[in-house]
């Protein structure tokens, strides 16, 4: 297949996309997307056995694109792991076009119920929701920017939700998780702009993943974000896909430090 990804896609610029979650959902459509276009892809991901079977089909898909992708199952979460990724790139001395942080591991419990039987949150699922869909991108982008493994104009993304600034039901641990994801992406933003780096979040519409089936209530949701959005469609992770293809390309270069809404119009109103 033809290569048309706008950035040297010789050999000896090894240009790479780092994706952190992309067993499933937007991470893998971005995966799917970027490699079409030509960038050799890495994905680290937690894959069910039951499931390794497709993943690793799709992994077959992108490689006949013509791309080298690798995969590591492994806890995105773990010191171990940032250190074995960190070896695995400086080895095949790469460069790293994008981070794209699509980490989906939080607790979806109510602040306060009347049903005894039914668990609340505590302060540590707040604690444990925000390290690995906030803090860990932190503790990515940092190794990687100081180990010097971005390319010039290298970017960072991470995916958000209107859940960061609204409150939704059995959400509140997510929501604070994803309004700190925000002030990191901010602040990657400011101080490693000298490195010629950017970090921009996604604000992606409600989007039928497996992720957000596991929200309590995420039939509601669905009937909501499809009477809010005036294309009366939900969000897909393709169109979520087209958007991170898009925040790589040099043209983005000066896009920092930004929340971009990609919902067609669903935050409108």
């Amino acid at each position: 297949m033809v290569k048309t990804f706008e950035f040297n896609t010789s050999p000896e610029a090894n240009l790479w996309a780092l994706i952190l979650g992309g067993s499933s959902g937007l991470g893998l459509a971005s995966a799917k997307k970027l490699a079409e276009k030509g960038l050799n892809i890495c994905i680290v991901h937690r894959t069910r056995r039951s499931k390794l079977g497709d993943f690793e089909d799709e992994l077959e898909a992108m490689r006949a694109f013509g791309v080298e992708v690798a995969e590591f199952n492994t806890d995105a979460l773990s010191a171990e792991t940032i250190q074995k990724l960190l070896d695995f790139f400086r080895a095949k001395e790469v460069r790293l076009q994008l981070m794209l942080h699509s980490i989906a591991k939080g607790n979806l419990k109510p602040i306060y119920t009347d049903n005894p039987s039914e668990a609340t949150l505590s302060g540590k699922d707040f604690m444990l929701t925000a390290e690995a869909m906030a803090v860990s991108l932190y503790d990515w982008a940092s190794a990687f920017a100081n180990a010097k493994l971005f390319a010039s104009h290298g970017k960072i993304l991470a995916f958000t939700s209107e859940g960061s600034s609204k409150p939704l039901p059995n959400y509140a641990a997510v929501s604070a998780a994803k309004a700190a994801l925000e002030a990191i992406v901010r602040s990657l933003a400011f101080e490693l702009a000298p490195l010629q780096i950017t970090a921009n979040c996604i604000q992606a519409g409600v989007t039928n993943t497996e992720s957000l089936r596991l929200i309590p209530g995420s039939e509601l949701l669905i009937e909501q974000a499809m009477a809010r959005n005036p294309n009366r469609r939900l969000t897909t992770a393709e169109d979520v896909a087209n958007a991170v293809y898009l925040l790589t390309r040099p043209e983005a270069n000066w896009i920092n430090g930004a929340v971009i809404p990609v919902d067609g119009g669903e935050h409108l109103r």
